[in-house]
């Protein structure tokens, strides 16, 4: 360090705001630790590779250690070393030599460059974790930058406030998205800069999608055991940093490619919501590095096993469990959540495995700490929130119950809807519920149809693709002998596993693409399209590529089947109907719809008519008064489902004006396009769905 490292004057300086502060004189430390006994700041030069400074925070307040440093501006880089009691077996693992990020960084410089030096034990040592190491991490951590948020124009941004009813999510990738797209510049393909590139935005309008949503976009490393294999983490579902976006999607503008990338989706009418992952940290289990929350607090920042505090509760399956139930923590996280909506405009967040956000010490709770936190506040409670209600904790699975303001992904219409085209046996009234809104589970409390978010694939999973071409899931890429990723997938390949040039195989798998996409987007509740199922994009039957950052994961934009261009039309059809009608995507339960289920004999829907397991063609009439004198609007809507390998004749129900005329269909030959015979009878095509509106 340098003879004149610790000629920085320090003051007192203030503790009500956490992380570092500039004001233009100076910059404002503060960093919550209820049990350090110490904490230095670390001063680093412009390559983050000489500590210029280390100084003492001098003051210590309601457990936040602070001090305010004159003449430090924004720019420089900073981390931090906490002393305290090295002692796991009572919860805390305090280690000086080990440089630690704020847990507040707006912006982190370099990676992790993983060494021996990263843990605060002796990884040789037959003691563990208990060992004590004296190693120095510093030159292998990220380097905390200090922002000042304020020097970046927004103009004229503003969200474009989707509401509920009309959202259609599209979930994607930042990198994967745009790595290999032809219109994106070379030096762009990749980047933050690259998702706001004018030729995605326009493409996204173009499919009439209105809210992108964007795989983790937070800080955070790539994990030593897929690095020593070759492979990365691609997903980024392995947060450190909670406020720094993750640096290896810079483009040249660097972080303030993020904001151009925010503003020119919203210029464009699409809202930015962002999955964000607060249930654990990539610090791993008792033996994981110590790299921030581990070394300032261990014991406040995570759950511990009540009677043996060296070991972590496990609820997220990943090593640790974020502690929630703690004040300090849970400011932490609506801190985050705050910046990201008023710093950086993004329009809602979905929550990885968010029911570890609502666990309190005696189990999952509704009304626990953090979603009273996140329904009061008046920034949160006005962006879109969604959650993924389960975990693998104890009582885990709480699909219908998040509180009322929330949305949740709701797996049982993936799964329903993934059987129903299958045509297994006795799915009908589970798909007829899964349809409709799921109002079994979310009518209640005052919840609207848009609670349920529907999505037929997602990141983790087949692709749709893939859904319809694979009866087995082919991770072998991933080093783990094909034995991660789900099992139970509910998909068919038709006949052949994998691409083939049957050219009748491949009809089959075409049609129920279109299925799926026009279930999905003819369903109440909020779609959820996966990037790429509208053009047909596979993964080669890998359900599980969260390490792999390359052409298995990456959107391929070019030489892609001739039935893509097809697909991809079909969807922007989909989209239009859905925007143009209410009957399609309805917003209350108390609409007034009328809704009458109907069977191929003709008659309404009867209790045996759905315990017959075989019975699965079916038909739903939605009809709404009050949408009669609005033109250009339907007040009818017949929906048609078969999903029989089989024709099947299905006998209309007598139009409310003179015929019924087929708005879509999913078959390419479909005497349905033609209305009902002189005998009343639509023949159904195997495995196809037709919309009817009155003509």
């Amino acid at each position: 360090m340098d003879a004149k490292a610790n000629q920085h004057r320090i003051e007192a300086g203030q503790w009500h705001q956490l992380g570092a502060v500039p004001d233009g004189d100076g910059t404002n430390f503060a960093l919550f630790s209820a049990h350090a006994e110490r904490v230095e700041l670390c001063l680093f030069d412009e390559s983050g590779m000489v500590e210029t400074a280390r100084i003492e925070l001098p003051e210590y307040t309601n457990e936040i250690w602070h001090g305010y440093v004159p003449g430090l501006k924004a720019g420089t880089l900073y981390g931090y070393r906490v002393h305290g009691p090295y002692d796991p077996q009572n919860g805390h693992r305090f280690n000086a030599n080990k440089l630690l990020i704020d847990p507040y960084a707006r912006e982190l410089v370099g990676d992790v460059t993983w060494s021996k030096a990263h843990f605060g034990y002796e990884l040789n040592s037959k003691k563990k974790d208990l060992s004590f190491s004296k190693t120095d991490s510093a030159s292998g951590m990220p380097k905390c930058r200090v922002i000042d948020p304020r020097s970046y124009d927004w103009k004229t941004d503003r969200s474009p406030a989707i509401p509920w009813s009309k959202t259609i999510f599209y979930e994607t990738h930042v990198k994967g998205f745009t790595q290999l797209h032809p219109a994106i510049p070379e030096n762009l393909r990749g980047t933050f800069e690259g998702l706001g590139d004018k030729a995605i935005v326009e493409y996204l309008k173009s499919l009439g999608i209105t809210s992108i949503e964007l795989l983790p976009i937070h800080f955070f490393p790539d994990d030593s055991h897929l690095m020593d294999k070759g492979l990365h983490n691609f997903w980024g579902y392995n947060s450190l940093a909670f406020f720094a976006p993750e640096n290896r999607y810079y483009g040249p503008r660097g972080m303030n490619g993020v904001r151009d990338m925010v503003r020119a989706l919203h210029d464009g009418g699409i809202e930015v919501i962002l999955d964000v992952v607060y249930n654990h940290t990539a610090e791993g289990n008792e033996l994981g590095p110590t790299l921030s929350f581990k070394g300032i607090d261990n014991f406040s920042y995570y759950r511990t096993l009540p009677d043996d505090h060296r070991y972590y509760i496990n609820d997220t399956g990943t090593g640790n469990t974020v502690n929630t139930s703690h004040p300090r923590v849970l400011q932490l996280i609506t801190d985050s959540l705050r910046y990201w909506v008023e710093e950086m405009h993004v329009d809602g967040f979905r929550f990885d495995l968010g029911t570890i956000l609502g666990r309190e010490p005696e189990g999952f709770d509704q009304r626990g700490g953090f979603f009273d936190a996140v329904t009061q506040d008046p920034v949160l409670s006005q962006v879109k929130l969604v959650g993924e209600p389960w975990d693998i904790g104890p009582g885990g699975y709480q699909v219908g119950g998040f509180p009322p303001g929330w949305a949740e992904w709701n797996d049982k219409y993936r799964d329903t809807v993934r059987d129903y085209w299958k045509d297994t046996d006795g799915t009908a009234p589970d798909f007829a519920a899964r349809l409709l809104g799921s109002g079994d589970i979310y009518d209640q409390r005052g919840r609207r149809p848009w609670a349920g978010v529907n999505f037929i694939s997602a990141h983790d999973g087949f692709t749709l693709n893939d859904l319809v071409s694979y009866n087995d899931k082919h991770n072998e890429a991933n080093g783990e002998d094909n034995k991660d990723g789900h099992g139970d997938n509910r998909s068919f390949n038709y006949g052949v596993e994998g691409p083939t040039d049957d050219q009748a195989i491949n009809a089959v798998r075409d049609q129920q693409k279109r299925n799926f996409l026009a279930t999905l987007l003819l369903s109440h509740g909020t779609p959820m399209l996966l990037a790429g199922d509208e053009f047909g994009r596979s993964q080669l039957g890998n359900n599980n590529g969260y390490c792999q950052d390359n052409g298995i994961s990456w959107v391929h934009w070019e030489n892609l089947p001739g039935s893509a261009e097809e697909l991809r039309e079909f969807v922007r059809r989909l989209t239009r109907l859905r925007a143009e009608q209410p009957l399609l995507r309805r917003e209350s339960w108390r609409d007034g719809m009328n809704i009458i289920w109907l069977n191929a004999g003709g008659g309404e829907q009867q209790e045996e008519h759905w315990q017959d397991g075989g019975g699965t063609t079916i038909g739903v009439w939605l009809s709404r008064k009050d949408l009669a004198e609005k033109e250009g609007t339907w007040s009818d809507v017949l929906m048609i489902f078969n999903p029989h390998e089989g024709s099947v004749p299905f006998a209309m129900p007598p139009s409310p004006s003179s015929s019924w005329a087929c708005a879509l269909t999913t078959a390419i030959e479909d005497d349905a396009t033609n209305g009902p015979d002189e005998t009343g009878l639509v023949h159904m095509p195997g495995r196809s769905l037709a919309l009817f509106r009155p003509q």
